[in-house]
């Protein structure tokens, strides 16, 4: 069985005379056995992992004795291998394919969380534990977004990475609270618990079928040729993905780093929580609603509604108080929905490389957005604050998501004038 089984011709064994409603049906098959084993997976890797990582600052401050300075630099450093280490997922699927590049990124984490356990006495064997962990991270994520959309056409792709990023962000919700009980008084069961987890996935993933899969995905074969679009390569309307993926990241940083430094004071913690539980919550159930109509929208006016999501958001979690952050947040979450996924479908179309690259280069993109917002955000939210008002700080948050569209579509039109000349010509 492999993925591109599914994906027959839309038209295949059709009606000629029937319009339209037939072969759309056919662009729909259901979720093969590996697809619905890698969005399985996939949730329950990152409930595992965020049942730990959330709390890593604590272990190593309060359980280990690092300085704090010193967990800072750790942090920063692991999370630099998992992001900006998502460009050798490319190279290395392409080398040993995309199935085994899956089983050696679960091997290392696996790895990593049973190094924990006796690393829980030894700061050493705690950093290179994390450090692991980080680099297994760094070449699954794109392996399994490559091995689910491959072979997928154009039209399926929305349906599939929305169901993925449903199934990591619904880990990412539960990891931390099913953690809460273990992560302080016995963390080596914890860590014991997520690496008999993570072996059980990895098994899973080794009888995941061969073929298409595990053949090296460098872009030369006709396999991964045929899930590409026809219009792979060919010129687009809009920015880069690239460019558009790390002002993204940067733009929704700044809620994912100093939201619960404006509202806990405002409300409550436990309201915070509340906030983030209905986040993840809205964010797993509208993601696949909204899949095919983010996929439909232009990459220019994907922009503009992603962005002018995060704007009104940002607006209204400056405005204060419970309602505002509520709506706020929901705001965000859409904007997250719009710009994340469109980004991802915009830069498979575009290239004519293998996905698992595709995806690495947008894992590098998220990196440096997410690092240039860490940088920028401290030093803006403490004017704001040194001013008097944390209020400024979102403001001036949202006049950035207002700007960024413009600066990234200002070039376009003479772009395409430039293009439909040459057409002409």
């Amino acid at each position: 069985m492999s993925l591109r089984r599914t994906d027959g011709a839309p038209g295949a064994g059709a009606d000629p005379g029937r319009t339209g409603r037939a072969p759309r049906r056919r662009e729909r098959p259901p979720l093969t056995g590996p697809q619905r084993f890698l969005l399985g997976g996939s949730f329950l890797i990152t409930l595992g992992s965020f049942a730990v990582l959330p709390y890593m600052s604590v272990l190593l401050h309060q359980r280990l004795g690092l300085g704090l300075g010193t967990v800072g630099f750790v942090l920063a450093v692991a999370s630099l291998i998992q992001f900006a280490g998502g460009v050798v997922a490319g190279p290395v699927t392409g080398r040993i394919g995309l199935r085994r590049a899956m089983l050696l990124a679960l091997g290392l984490r696996t790895a990593g969380f049973a190094a924990f356990v006796p690393g829980l006495t030894s700061p050493v064997l705690a950093v290179g534990a994390l450090l692991l962990v980080s680099a297994g991270a760094a070449l699954y994520l794109p392996a399994n977004k490559a091995y689910l959309v491959e072979g997928a056409s154009e039209a399926r792709r929305p349906r599939l990475l929305s169901a993925s990023g449903s199934a990591f962000n619904a880990g990412m919700a539960l990891g931390p609270p099913a953690a809460a009980p273990l992560v302080m008084g016995s963390p080596g069961v914890l860590f014991s618990c997520v690496t008999v987890l993570f072996a059980l996935v990895g098994a899973g993933h080794a009888l995941l079928p061969a073929g298409a899969a595990d053949r090296p995905s460098d872009g030369s074969s006709a396999a991964p040729a045929a899930g590409r679009a026809p219009e792979a390569g060919a010129p687009r309307p809009g920015p880069s993905p690239f460019v558009v993926t790390v002002l993204s990241v940067y733009a929704f940083m700044f809620f994912q780093h100093y939201l619960a430094l404006y509202a806990v004071p405002r409300t409550s913690a436990a309201f915070y929580g509340a906030v983030l539980t209905g986040y993840a919550a809205l964010l797993v159930v509208a993601q696949p609603l909204l899949a095919e109509r983010v996929a439909a929208l232009s990459y220019p006016a994907a922009l503009r509604w992603g962005f002018g999501a995060m704007a009104a958001g940002m607006a209204a979690i400056g405005a204060g108080g419970h309602g505002g952050i509520a709506v706020g947040g929901a705001l965000l979450c859409l904007g997250e929905i719009v710009l994340f996924l469109k980004n991802d479908l915009e830069a498979l179309a575009r290239s004519s490389a293998a996905p698992a690259s595709v995806f690495g280069r947008q894992r590098l993109a998220a990196g440096i957005g997410a690092f240039a917002s860490g940088v920028v955000g401290g030093q803006l939210y403490g004017a704001a604050e040194s001013a008097g008002s944390a209020r400024a700080f979102w403001a001036a948050v949202c006049l950035q998501c207002l700007l960024l569209p413009v600066f990234l579509l200002h070039r376009r039109p003479a772009r395409d004038r430039e293009g439909s000349r040459a057409g002409a010509g």
